[in-house]
């Protein structure tokens, strides 16, 4: 797989590009500020509909415009496909395919796989529980983009539970304090017992579909788990070696999205694996969602919250016996981060075609060492995109084409 051409109106900083672009290494360069990462940005929201820079689409479109445009074509062994985005901040983003509209911008999604690196991926190792979900969930639906459905309604059901959740526990404070009038009223207006009924739907909604992305994450992970070891040791061969472990609300009470320090160094410790869902008790899944909701429901009514389910889990790296947070080095943080990476490629490579790799200004970060193997690792790519603010730090062993980006405008020198 490679992008063979690349158009984009009013996204970032660019009024009006297009690229030509072809297998094997392509390097931007020029000073930071000047749209290097603006280009593969765009490349990596056409394949997971997101940013790895920013959490909405409002930055996305050019200042002064209503609309960022970003078109790319595709090729796959000997098919082609043309896709386009446009992305509308505050409204429905619209795709089309080959020219023709689509129902839905994810159903064009699948047909570009990218795998993106960049300095916030230190964020895998060192971030939140969020960064590592978004990681486990892109790789999903790059590697089946029906999980961009499932995820799309359990997300869809969280909202609507949560809503339900807030309005009951607005209810029980407001009964406790002076200004009871609108809360009571607003509480009496669905009657606790309908609160109650409606929260039984929705649970069994939400164990159905977070029942299935768990099932999908725990599956990916025993995929993962020997691939990053491998990349790992690789990248750092006298470090500890890399491990995996899923930290479940089925077994954390709740409180996984809040991991303290003493939960990762359980080790796996209320960790969940394959095996796990066909020896406990002969229950399924969705079936021990259902009973954990059920058991905290009290504290959910207290505090408006969904406390259980995919939304709240963790990815848990290690390093040997320790959490890589915490105690990782920076240089070991960054390997962990790269290894996990890697291993997707690997992952959707032997899924069959060679994803685009995306080097964001990943090399000025480390040392030599690890820019030498992370270099030799990737050069045998079909296509690599590199941005990088100087020449020198693009590795001798990747050299290839080369663009100038300055003042908005992209240059190809060699």
């Amino acid at each position: 797989m490679h992008v063979a051409h690349l158009s984009l109106t009013d996204f970032r900083s660019y009024a009006s590009v297009e690229l030509g672009l072809e297998p094997g290494v392509t390097a931007f360069v020029g000073p930071n500020g000047q749209g290097k990462t603006n280009l593969v940005e765009a490349l990596g929201y056409v394949a997971t509909h997101s940013s790895h820079r920013v959490a909405g689409d409002a930055p996305l479109v050019r200042q002064g415009a209503t609309r960022a445009i970003v078109r790319c074509a595709v090729h796959r062994d000997d098919r082609r496909a043309l896709i386009e985005l446009e992305i509308n901040p505050g409204r429905a983003n619209r795709a089309r395919l080959n020219r023709s509209p689509v129902s839905r911008p994810r159903d064009v999604v699948g047909l570009l796989r990218t795998v993106l690196f960049a300095p916030e991926d230190l964020s895998l190792a060192k971030g939140d529980p969020s960064e590592r979900r978004r990681f486990l969930d892109e790789l999903l639906v790059a590697r089946a983009p029906r999980f961009a459905g499932v995820r799309a309604d359990y997300d869809r059901v969280l909202k609507q539970r949560g809503a339900l959740l807030r309005t009951a526990a607005q209810a029980r404070r407001g009964s406790r304090s002076a200004r009871r009038a609108d809360s009571d009223n607003a509480f009496a207006a669905a009657g606790a017992g309908d609160v109650l009924s409606t929260l039984e739907v929705w649970d069994a909604h939400l164990a159905r579909h977070g029942a299935e992305l768990l099932r999908a994450r725990l599956e990916l992970i025993d995929a993962l788990r020997p691939l990053v070891a491998g990349a790992y040791a690789a990248l750092a061969p006298s470090s500890a070696p890399a491990t995996l472990a899923y930290r479940s609300t089925l077994s954390t009470g709740g409180d996984a999205d809040e991991g303290s320090s003493e939960h990762e160094a359980a080790g796996e410790r209320g960790s969940f694996d394959t095996q796990t869902l066909s020896t406990d008790l002969g229950k399924t899944l969705e079936e021990r969602l259902r009973e954990r909701l059920l058991e905290v429901r009290s504290a959910e009514l207290e505090r408006g919250v969904t406390l259980i389910g995919p939304h709240r889990d963790d990815l848990i790296l290690g390093l040997g016996e320790l959490p890589a947070r915490g105690y990782a080095s920076h240089g070991e943080s960054w390997s962990f981060a790269l290894a996990l990476r890697l291993a997707a490629y690997d992952l959707l490579r032997a899924d069959g075609g060679d994803p685009v790799l995306i080097l964001d200004d990943v090399f000025a970060e480390l040392d030599s060492q690890r820019r030498r193997r992370l270099a030799e690792i990737v050069a045998p790519a079909e296509q690599v995109l590199i941005t990088a603010a100087v020449p020198d730090d693009v590795p001798g062993e990747l050299s290839g084409a080369r663009f100038d980006v300055a003042e908005g405008s992209v240059t190809r020198v060699r």
